[in-house]
């Protein structure tokens, strides 16, 4: 979907302005299916009352039954909007002027007090057509009354002195549709502006709720009854994509939640806890905030996901580690380079027992491993931002696995492979991955060794049960890591190994981290370790 089109979505049009102008049209002519109604069910049923007829029966009964049926077949016409409106306007408005004039006539000409109904025929035309057509139907209307009034005088229905009201009736018209139009224009135009602001009121909603739910911070609208009014799509993801709707309760949501703002509100100044709704979502750290001045409004809440947070403040503390690593590389790797060599060219000498050998020995394994410190450091400062791309995990894999076990020259079978299901895809960095595998195995296949069957080491892809998101366990066949190791595992520095660095699990987690995926520590009841990469959710990819 292009851009244009994707925002033509959220503005709200015009489509509806027709409809406005036929309402009026069908309610003129709804007076009109109610008076012919009237006048033909009065002389059928024999109870009309003077002067109605008084002149010619037999023409009453006829215009009014005309009547009635035009006001029948306009309705259909205004269903279909066939003619078009003005068409339709100058019909049932020239159909108004003939049928009143004439029930006028058949009821006594002008005496007879029916020529006020062209009064209400001519404001209803200037209420549905603007410009010079009000003026029109008024001389239209008054022409046909002075004709009536002429034709009635030569067969002597009438007087000399009608025509005094006739143009009375006509100057009425005229003061009528100048006045109606005058108020409809104010009227139409006070709609106009009324329709524009609503537009605007309804599109800036509609866009307001588009950003809410693009917004990568968490919202959460709730009332005075803590029920969920508004909840975007973030604030969903972080909270574990849970199945509570809108007009659930916030405790039905999120227990641990519901319990902060609780204490917020007893005490807006007591301090904040993050929040897990599991191990595979990250950590999030609410914000609250009152709506309007009084209690009883509601509270806006705000969810920061702290691993991101987390991120940002490690890119400073990389940064700051990037400048000191340089200043390490110049001053140390020099001396220890010297002290590297120089013990080289000793373990070179004839003249050496067996203990200074060993000695030499020392000098060359930990100038090695000093050495492996800064550069594991230098690489974690200038660690490159992730370019995630689409991977599909089962080739990824195996060819993983043969291209790490050809070049250590380990056994073929040493780590078995188990995908469920196939064709499982992620979103993720290829060469971070990679990295993050090959420490993983590296120390899967460290702790494996006694292990006397193979696969030593499995490598299996699911789906987690709870939100479908897709993992990775490395699993050992090792003795496991006790409990108060495993909280610190992932600490740089942090190793129970003599010959390690502390570095590569903690690289592992930031690599991971950086590609909105999650590595943890899983313990297993049978023995062993697991190591799980828990991927981004495939319902919400970041592009």
């Amino acid at each position: 979907m292009s851009t244009e089109t994707e925002a033509n979505r959220f503005f709200v049009g015009t489509g509806d302005s027709e409809t406005r102008v036929w309402k009026p049209l069908a309610l003129l002519n709804l007076y009109r299916l109610l008076i012919s109604g009237l006048f033909t069910g009065l002389f059928y049923s024999g109870y009309l009352l003077p002067p109605l007829a008084s002149h010619d029966p037999v023409l009453f009964y006829a215009v009014s039954l005309f009547y009635f049926a035009a006001a029948i077949v306009f309705i259909l016409l205004i269903s279909n909007r066939w003619p078009r409106f003005d068409i339709q306007v100058y019909l049932q408005i020239g159909t108004d002027i003939l049928a009143t004039v004439l029930l006028m006539h058949a009821s006594g000409s002008i005496t007879s007090g029916l020529g006020t109904l062209l009064i209400v025929a001519v404001a209803g035309g200037s209420i549905v057509m603007g410009g010079r057509h009000p003026l029109m139907f008024a001389a239209l209307a008054t022409l046909a009354v002075l004709a009536e009034q002429f034709y009635a005088q030569y067969i002597g229905l009438g007087e000399p002195n009608n025509y005094t009201q006739a143009g009375i009736l006509g100057l009425v018209l005229f003061v009528t549709a100048l006045a109606v139009h005058g108020f409809a224009h104010r009227i139409r135009e006070s709609e106009a502006l009324a329709q524009r602001r609503g537009l605007d009121l309804a599109n800036m909603s509609q866009l307001t709720e588009h950003i809410i739910q693009r917004m990568q911070t968490g919202i959460i609208v709730t009332d005075n009854e803590d029920q969920i009014r508004l909840m975007n799509e973030s604030a969903w993801y972080m909270l574990g994509m849970p199945s509570a709707t809108h007009y659930s309760r916030l405790g039905q949501l999120s227990a641990e939640l519901a319990d902060q703002l609780q204490r917020w509100e007893a005490d807006p100044g007591t301090d904040i806890e993050m929040i897990q709704p599991s191990a595979e979502h990250p950590r999030v750290m609410p914000r609250f905030a009152r709506l309007g001045q009084e209690d009883a409004t509601g509270t806006l809440i705000f969810l920061e996901d702290a691993t991101a947070l987390a991120r940002q403040a490690q890119q400073l503390q990389l940064a700051a580690l990037g400048r000191l690593t340089a200043s390490i590389a110049h001053e140390i790797r020099n001396p220890l380079g010297a002290i590297s060599h120089a013990g080289q060219l000793l373990g070179e000498s004839p003249d050496l027992d067996e203990h200074d050998r060993r000695l030499t020995g020392i000098i060359g394994d930990q100038s090695r491993r000093m050495n492996t410190i800064v550069e594991n450091i230098m690489q974690l400062s200038r660690r490159d931002h992730s370019t995630p791309r689409l991977i599909e995990l089962e080739p990824f894999l195996h060819k993983f696995v043969r291209e790490f076990l050809s070049g250590q020259g380990l056994h073929p079978e040493l780590i078995g492979i188990n995908i469920n299901p196939a064709q499982l895809q992620v979103r993720f960095d290829p060469t971070h991955l990679d990295q993050i595998l090959t420490n993983l195995c590296h120390n899967a296949v460290r702790h494996s060794e006694e292990y006397p069957g193979f696969p030593k080491v499995e490598i299996r892809v699911a789906l987690t049960e709870e939100s479908g998101r897709p993992f990775i366990d490395i699993l050992d066949h090792g003795p496991g890591i006790p409990p108060d190791v495993a909280e610190h595992i992932f600490e740089p520095f942090y190793t129970t190994a003599t010959s390690g660095t502390g570095l590569g699990l903690y690289i592992s987690r930031e690599l991971a981290e950086a590609n909105q995926a999650h590595l943890n520590y899983e313990p297993v009841a049978t023995g062993g370790s697991c190591f799980r990469i828990t991927f981004q959710d495939p319902r919400r990819q970041m592009h």
